[in-house]
């Protein structure tokens, strides 16, 4: 199985660059986060036309998150239990091939201090809570999503410069690493040791042009499910397309 996980900045306009990408790599399952649809103008029925079943959690113009899979998906569930902010759709999971899929939308944050970072905060405790309810760290879990942090220095194009500020600040790579310390392995690191490698450039400054990334987007694998990844790698080249998501695919390969 090749899952990759993508931040697409609204299905609507990012569709055909989704659809051909599809096409092009024939990953098994795409999670998908930032869909910015409601349920019912999820475009579904282009998805079945190339293959591709679908879950999915949206709401209007905001968040929204789904699953597409060219195998069955069974035992979907939007958000868990004690998820702060439930109208907010950041989470959907199911079950495909013997994997347990979690995929989430980590609330951005805004800035440190603010009334936003602490819903991150909050969103980041509600989790860890829900899995140390609800899974062992010897299921085969994967959660992969848009988590809105980068976890080391090497994961962000200038470390000195950027520190303490969004997306790299102490708080949230601690309450990532809580996250992480259930019992998950980064899937990109179980491979690729070096920097240099970004999943998300914003939009202003010419930021993908002059390198200036952030790798912001992860697969975790359970300890269960981990010695299942034999390969995980980040694809930039839907960022070089015409009217791009800021956020480019980052892939695993498992063998289940």
């Amino acid at each position: 199985m090749i899952l990759a996980s993508w931040n697409v900045n609204s299905i609507g306009v990012r569709l055909p660059l989704v659809i051909d990408w599809l096409k092009e790599t024939k990953v098994d399952v795409l999670c998908i986060q930032e869909t910015k649809c409601v349920d019912e103008k999820f475009p579904k029925d282009d998805f079945l036309a190339i293959g591709y079943q679908s879950a999915y959690f949206g709401q209007k113009t905001y968040n929204g998150v789904a699953i597409v899979s060219r195998s069955d998906i069974a035992a979907v569930e939007t958000n868990f239990p004690g998820i702060p902010k439930p109208e907010q759709a950041r989470f959907v999971k199911a079950e495909i091939e013997s994997v347990t899929i979690l995929n989430s939308y980590i609330p951005n944050g805004s800035e440190p201090g603010s009334d936003k970072f602490e819903y991150k905060m909050a969103f980041l405790e509600a989790l860890g809570e829900h899995l140390n309810k609800s899974y062992s760290k010897e299921s085969r879990l994967l959660l992969c999503g848009d988590f809105n942090i980068a976890p080391l220095d090497i994961d962000v194009y200038d470390p000195d410069k950027t520190r303490g500020q969004i997306l790299v600040s102490d708080d949230e790579r601690d309450a990532l690493a809580k996250l992480k310390g259930w019992g998950f392995v980064d899937g990109f690191r179980q491979h690729v040791e070096e920097g240099g490698h970004y999943t998300w450039w914003d939009y202003r400054q010419m930021a993908f042009r002059r390198k200036m990334g952030y790798r912001i987007d992860h697969v975790w694998l359970s300890e269960g499910l981990a010695p299942a990844c034999v390969g995980s790698w980040i694809d930039i080249n839907p960022r070089k397309k015409e009217r791009p998501s800021d956020h480019t695919p980052i892939l695993v390969e498992l063998k289940v």
